[in-house]
C-alpha cells in the first residue's frame, strides 16, 4: 500500500487531541475515515477538519470500552463504507497516580481502552483482511511503553502489552498481506494527554509536534514499518533508542537518567495533582 487515496480507515479516538491530527494527515491523503469517539460533538468538528482537507468522512459515536458491544460497531461501519483497509487504534486513556491509590475501574478503565479494545477491533476486522489479501494495522503506543514510568505504571503496563502483542501478531501475519505497526511517541506538544497548564512536560526529555506524529503514522501505513519512535527530532529519537538499549542491559542506569530528565517528578505531580482535584470535587459536591 504506497498510497492511501481512495482507502478506507477506521481511526478511535478521533475527536480530539492527537485524533484530530491525525485524521487531517489523512485526509490530505484523499482517505475515506471512519472517526470512532464518545463525543459527537467532537466528531462533529473531526468531520469538518477531513473535509476542508480534501477527506471524506463517517462519524459514529461509540465508546470502545464497551469491548462486547465493537462486533457492533464493525457492522455498523461496514454497512456504511464497506471493507476496512486500514485500522488505526488511536483511543487512549492515561491516569496518573501511586500504584496503591488506583482503584480497579480505573485499572480496568485503562486496560480496555489502551489493550483490550485494540485487541478486539482487531480480531473483528482481520478475517475480512485475510481474506482480501491486503490491510494495514497501526496501534499507537507510547514510550512509556518501552521503559516503565513511575506514578504511570498502569499505563505503562497497558502500553508494553500493546508493544509485545503487535510484536507477535507481526511475526503470525507474515504471508498474509496483512502488516501490523506500532508507533511509540514521547511527550507530545499542544495536545493530548500529556499536555498539563500546571505542570509542564519536561523539555530534556524530548517533545514532538502532534504533526510529526501524525506524519509518522501515515508513514508507518505507507511503507509498512514495523516499530516507530517519534521524540522531537531524528537527534533525540537516535539518543532515546539508545538509552532504551541501555536499559537493556542496565535498567536502574535508566531510572537514574529518568529521574534527571524530570519524568519521575513530572508524573509525580501530576498524580498529586489528580488527588488535589478529586478532594475539590468532592468538597464542592459537598458543600
Amino acid at each position: 500500500m504506497t498510497t492511501l487515496t481512495s482507502k478506507t480507515v477506521l481511526l478511535t479516538g478521533a475527536s480530539r487531541g492527537l485524533g484530530v491530527y491525525i485524521a487531517r494527515a489523512l485526509a490530505k491523503e484523499q482517505a475515506t475515515i471512519v472517526c470512532v469517539s464518545r463525543s459527537q460533538l467532537g466528531l462533529a468538528q473531526t468531520c469538518n477538519v477531513i473535509q476542508a482537507a480534501g477527506g471524506k468522512a463517517i462519524a459514529i459515536p461509540f465508546d470502545v470500552r464497551n469491548i462486547a458491544q465493537l462486533s457492533t460497531l464493525v457492522q455498523q461501519a461496514q454497512d456504511i463504507v464497506g471493507p476496512i483497509d486500514v485500522l488505526i487504534n488511536n483511543a487512549g486513556i492515561e491516569i496518573n497516580g501511586a500504584f496503591a491509590n488506583y482503584s480497579l475501574a480505573e485499572i480496568q478503565s485503562i486496560f480496555n481502552t489502551n489493550l483490550l479494545a485494540v485487541m478486539e477491533l482487531t480480531r473483528l476486522l482481520l478475517p475480512s483482511m485475510m481474506e482480501r489479501g491486503s490491510g494495514r494495522i497501526v496501534n499507537i503506543a507510547s514510550l512509556a511503553g518501552k521503559k516503565g514510568v513511575a506514578f504511570n505504571s498502569v499505563y505503562s503496563a497497558s502500553k508494553a502489552g500493546l508493544m509485545m502483542w503487535t510484536d507477535a501478531m507481526r511475526q503470525e501475519l507474515v504471508g498474509t498481506g496483512v502488516n501490523i505497526s506500532v508507533v511509540c511517541p514521547g511527550y507530545v506538544s499542544q495536545t493530548g494527554m500529556t499536555v498539563d497548564t500546571r505542570v509542564p512536560a519536561p523539555k530534556l526529555a524530548g517533545i514532538s509536534t502532534p504533526k510529526s506524529v501524525a506524519n509518522a503514522i501515515v508513514s508507518a501505513i505507507k511503507h509498512k514499518k514495523a516499530e516507530v519512535i517519534v521524540n522531537q527530532n531524528l537527534i533525540m529519537e537516535s539518543l532515546t533508542k539508545f538509552m532504551l538499549a541501555i536499559g537493556q542491559l542496565s535498567p536502574t542506569s535508566v531510572d537514574r537518567i529518568y529521574r534527571w530528565l524530570g519524568v519521575v517528578n513530572f508524573n509525580q505531580k501530576r498524580a498529586e495533582n489528580r488527588v488535589k482535584d478529586s478532594y475539590v470535587a468532592i468538597e464542592s459536591h459537598h458543600a
